[in-house]
């Protein structure tokens, strides 16, 4: 996959979510631990979303992405992010995928699955 299909994917994603209501604080914010695709304020929740664009893939097979390692250099990331946005450091957490299985280059319309509080650890 192409990475601009990747980042294409991660804009359309931020643009819906500013569009639901969402404050997008962030995008591809990186430390040296990792990288999360977009960090936003879902009303008093700070939320860690990871946009997975499969746009030929199977469904089951873009779950298997996101397993114990990517959700623990996620988790890693957004203490990073926490501990040196302390004004955050107060609220709900949550960490959030959404799948997009189209192409957001293409003329298709989008298939997203938003996975609300897909995996937890303790920030």
């Amino acid at each position: 996959m192409s990475p601009n299909i990747g980042r294409a994917g991660e804009a359309l994603i931020a643009e819906r979510l500013s569009a639901s209501g969402w404050t997008v604080l962030e995008r591809n914010w990186r430390t040296r631990t990792g990288e999360i695709d977009i960090i936003a304020l879902d009303g008093d929740t700070i939320v860690f979303v990871e946009v997975k664009t499969w746009p030929r893939g199977l469904e089951r097979d873009l779950e298997l992405a996101v397993g114990p390692l990517k959700q623990r250099r996620i988790t890693e990331t957004a203490k990073c992010f926490l501990g040196t946005h302390r004004k955050y450091s107060g609220m709900y957490v949550r960490f959030d995928v959404i799948f997009l299985g189209t192409d957001p280059l293409g003329d298709g319309p989008p298939r997203i699955r938003h996975l609300k509080d897909a995996f937890s650890e303790r920030v």
